[in-house]
């Protein structure tokens, strides 16, 4: 049985020893340096997430697909990641942290390089679920080596550092892409990832340590193919609803399946002696709250700044690069607010950040539902700002409160389940708003109005109302975050 914890309880354990406060879990020489590896390689990987965004309308002409079809480069990718994450866990046992990381690097680097010369549609997904697989490793280390190289007293700051990473990268992608379209073509999107993914290969050689034992315990490999059915038919069947509708056979089955399917699959962990992914993590308050609050606001962060930049730009009918840089000012207070959660929660805890950025993000998301074909630039650009301020305020204390109610191995596994479930809430949010944006666009035509930019505008609404939506569930379950941020209960 486990018992009733909070978000604080190993900060607890050690306040009462002072010397435990200064020694890490499991202590490296140069943690910061140990960490840079990871840290760019998973920048690289969520920039890889939203940088693509900002050229989906110069895709679908070049490339000749619709909208429904070139989504698929967003879901497809996030897809992988959610596939690969579950089996970090079981990967680790199997592999020390630096081959895992090694191989993830290289393999996003294969990725790049085969989307950036692909000649058709088909080839360049190949690339882009190639590098989720680099992504979808590198992700849940980043977490659980900082949970254990970094001592206590730093752990919020920590976070914040891996926060920065994780809400940043995706916010800034539009905007450095836009610069890159500006220049040259899409291509070099991804040839640019390469020079990066070298600088990291190196930190990982020279400084990363391996910070858990290899014990190479059994496969389950049928929980592995439940794993990959189960998620990959739940985001495959949301994604084929904005081309064949909600009510499909093909979407009704695909949902039904990946329910089904992850039923078995979470009944099969939680009755296994060694499940790869220990399920049981749920049964603590303070991890299911926080887990479920960081989903929610990355499905806010993914819906708008999948639509946001092709609204800019087939909305108010603004070229490519101005786009990027139009969404910059929102990707620098995003930055600015990811570096200053971590310690927040430090100071506070997670509920007063975690209830204010919701709040904020409501407004954004409200801003953006209200634009017009004639909104001005000036407040397109304070509406993304505000909802830039929000989202990564809460993210960063809900994301520490959830995964320091954990303790021993059930704290790698909370740091896969997040990952695993925030990728596939991304990628399923990004489908839905992309649905909506559909519906919008056809409730627009059907009212016999036939205006591009208009019809885009308000399939845009419908899917900037998704945001809001979400939003408005993250306010009300932050309120179930404590209210004191030392509290412990046997």
């Amino acid at each position: 049985m486990y018992k009733k914890v909070s978000v604080t309880i190993f900060m607890d354990s050690v306040k009462s020893n002072p010397q435990a406060q200064q020694t890490a879990r499991v202590p490296v020489t140069h943690p910061m340096l140990a960490m840079m590896g990871m840290l760019i390689g998973g920048f690289v990987g969520m920039f890889s997430e939203t940088s693509l965004n900002i050229a989906l309308p110069q895709l679908m002409v070049q490339l000749h697909v619709t909208t429904a079809t070139v989504q698929w480069l967003v879901t497809g990718y996030m897809l992988m990641i959610g596939i690969v994450l579950p089996l970090s866990s079981l990967l680790s046992k199997w592999f020390t942290t630096r081959q895992i990381i090694l191989f993830a690097l290289i393999d996003f680097a294969v990725g790049a390089a085969i989307s950036a010369s692909a000649p058709g549609f088909g080839v360049l997904l190949l690339g882009r679920m190639i590098q989720g697989i680099a992504t979808g490793l590198i992700l849940p280390l980043m977490f659980t080596v900082a949970m254990q190289i970094f001592p206590p007293y730093k752990l919020g700051a920590a976070m914040g550092m891996v926060g920065l990473v994780i809400m940043f990268a995706p916010a800034v992608g539009p905007t450095l892409a836009g610069a890159v379209l500006g220049l040259a073509s899409w291509r070099w999107i991804f040839w640019i990832f390469i020079p990066f993914l070298a600088i990291a290969f190196i930190f990982a050689v020279t400084s990363l340590e391996n910070i858990a034992p290899v014990t190479r315990p059994k496969i389950d490999f049928l929980s592995i193919l439940l794993s990959m059915i189960g998620f990959g038919s739940l985001v495959v069947g949301v994604s084929l609803a904005s081309a064949q509708g909600w009510g499909s056979s093909a979407v009704i089955g695909s949902l039904i399946l990946g329910l089904v399917v992850l039923a078995w699959y979470t009944h099969r962990q939680l009755t296994m002696a060694h499940p790869i992914l220990n399920l049981k993590a749920f049964t603590i308050p303070g991890f299911r709250i926080g887990a479920s609050l960081v989903m929610i606001n990355f499905g806010i962060i993914l819906s708008a700044m999948y639509l946001l930049p092709m609204y800019i730009q087939k909305g108010l009918l603004i070229p490519v690069a101005l786009t990027g840089v139009i969404m910059l000012p929102g990707g620098l207070m995003n930055a600015i607010i990811s570096a200053i959660s971590g310690r927040l929660y430090d100071r506070i805890g997670a509920r007063k950040p975690a209830l204010l950025g919701f709040f904020i993000s409501m407004v954004g998301a409200l801003m953006l539902a209200l634009t017009t074909t004639h909104s001005a630039t000036w407040y397109v650009i304070l509406a993304h700002v505000i909802l830039m301020i929000g989202a990564p305020l809460a993210m960063s204390p809900s994301q520490t409160h959830g995964l320091n109610a954990l303790t021993g191995p059930l704290a790698a596994d909370g740091s896969t389940i997040m990952n695993t479930l925030q990728q596939v809430v991304g990628a399923i949010s990004t489908a839905i708003a992309t649905s909506l944006l559909g519906i919008g666009q056809a409730a627009y035509y059907a009212n016999g109005l036939h205006h591009a930019a208009g019809a885009f505008v308000n399939g845009a609404h419908y899917g900037f109302y998704f945001t809001l939506v979400m939003a408005f569930a993250g306010l009300l379950l932050a309120t179930r975050l404590p209210k004191q941020r030392v509290t412990k209960t046997e």
